[in-house]
């Protein structure tokens, strides 16, 4: 099939959206699709079109479901769609209905839709590919925060938890990611000033994220809205285990009973669980169980699997 695939990010970006869609892109070219990469759809003709974000690619949804009534159009559906745009944008409700599938990236995401669109959800988990581990820094405890800074991943929370450490604490946060705009790099320099367990590395390209990974003790993912975040995939890929804000995305990749996480926006309760995972083995090889136990749901094979029988749905009535 020619497939039509929209992402709101190009490969500049390098954040959650690009790279789900260069996956996917590769998945479906491994299955014999012809797949194109646009940000906005430039009106040539597809069999399908598969869709990013429900409000951002609006305007591609909308032409080709105004050109194309009858051929599938699939849309994946981010954080920001799941837990924000498609209860308050017109244009963001308007594309769930256009859609002759939706894609959630972790199973609580139906929650969040209206009943009747239920049964033409499915949910495809992302995945990363087994990170082998290096050695360990000896003389710190290393904690990655993976991201751009923006205000959905709450980005500071981590660098306001270390202030709550103990002294005798060997825990070190580094923060990949840049920053989207001048007021978040000024506070992140604020931060690094006052806060000496707290690093900004700023924007690093992706082979440096899955190198730090590697030699990680423990992920923390803090955001206050989350469609199923990739870095997870990749965390869990490399057994480093995560702390997590207890927010639906979150528990929708780790799990209801996952024991890391903390409420959304509470640095005390999650410093009391970074000086845990540091202290007590026992707390950090429960981490770590429940985090192996997940990471089956994130495996290349499964991700890849998962979309081509969305799309195989529709081979034989496209056109």
């Amino acid at each position: 099939m020619r497939i039509a695939l929209i992402t709101p990010y190009g490969r500049e970006h390098r954040n959650g959206n690009w790279h789900t869609a260069a996956r996917w892109t590769r998945f479906l070219r491994e299955a014999g699709h012809t797949v194109r990469v646009q940000v906005e759809w430039d009106g040539r003709a597809a069999d399908l079109m598969l869709a990013l974000h429900a409000r951002r690619s609006f305007a591609s949804i909308r032409a080709f479901a105004e050109r194309f009534p009858s051929r599938p159009l699939l849309l994946a559906l981010t954080g920001t769609d799941l837990y924000r745009d498609i209860h308050q944008d017109s244009d963001a409700r308007q594309s769930l209905e256009w859609a002759h599938r939706l894609i959630v990236l972790q199973d609580r995401g139906i929650d969040e839709l209206p009943p009747h669109l239920a049964a033409k959800t499915r949910v495809i988990y992302q995945s990363s590919p087994d990170i082998a581990r290096t050695k360990e820094r000896p003389n710190a405890f290393e904690v990655l925060v993976i991201g751009h800074l923006r205000e959905e991943k709450d980005p500071f929370r981590a660098a306001l938890a270390t202030a709550h450490l103990p002294a005798h604490s060997r825990i070190q946060v580094t923060h990949l990611g840049s920053a989207l705009s001048e007021e978040m790099a000024a506070t992140a320099e604020l931060a690094q000033d006052k806060l000496p367990r707290w690093i900004w590395a700023g924007d690093v390209p992706h082979r440096t994220v899955l190198k730090r990974l590697s030699r990680a003790r423990l992920m923390v993912i803090s955001s206050v809205m989350e469609g199923g975040a990739n870095v997870i995939c990749e965390a869990l890929a490399a057994d480093v285990p995560v702390l997590a804000s207890r927010v639906p995305g979150n528990i929708g990749m780790l799990g209801e009973d996952y024991p890391g996480y903390f409420a959304a926006g509470d640095e005390k309760q999650l410093a009391a669980l970074l000086s845990r995972a540091e202290d007590d083995p026992a707390f950090y090889a429960e981490l770590q169980r429940h985090a192996r136990l997940r990471r089956g749901l994130m495996r290349p094979e499964q991700e890849a699997s998962r979309l081509r029988q969305v799309v195989a749905e529709f081979e034989q009535t496209s056109g």
